[in-house]
């Protein structure tokens, strides 16, 4: 069970950290909007919007967080399918199940909240 708790983990952060350079295989923009500008001194920041450049690392950060909530409902599920009937796995089942389904509520809430917010900077801003 350790192990493949452990590569559960694994291929989680695997995932969360190789999906989103592969969706922007195409684009030409550095992951999380950062753009790599020689001038003669090294590389910059580009001159894209802070509040844009804030966006969206809030949205890969959640996003990340989502991807373990999401495990963690899968791990419980794993755990409960395999308890064999045995009142103490089923009942740390459970636990682990209502822990990811809450922390999912929290980052969805979280994500809603930071979406409002920005969108609400930009609109006063702009």
């Amino acid at each position: 069970m350790q192990k493949f708790s452990k590569f559960l983990l694994t291929f989680a952060i695997i995932c969360a950290l190789a999906i989103p350079m592969i969706t922007m295989a195409q684009s030409n923009d550095n992951l999380f909007g950062l753009n790599e500008v020689s001038n003669g001194l090294g590389n910059t920041l580009s001159d894209s919007d802070p509040r844009a450049v804030v966006g969206r690392i809030i949205n890969v950060v959640l996003g990340f967080l989502g991807v373990i909530a999401v495990g963690i409902i899968l791990l419980g599920g794993f755990k409960w399918m395999t308890g064999g009937g045995n009142e103490d796995k089923v009942g740390e089942a459970k636990k682990l199940l209502g822990a990811g389904v809450i922390g999912l509520v929290i980052i969805l809430s979280a994500w809603a909240i930071a979406t409002f917010v920005i969108n609400q900077i930009n609109g006063a801003m702009g």
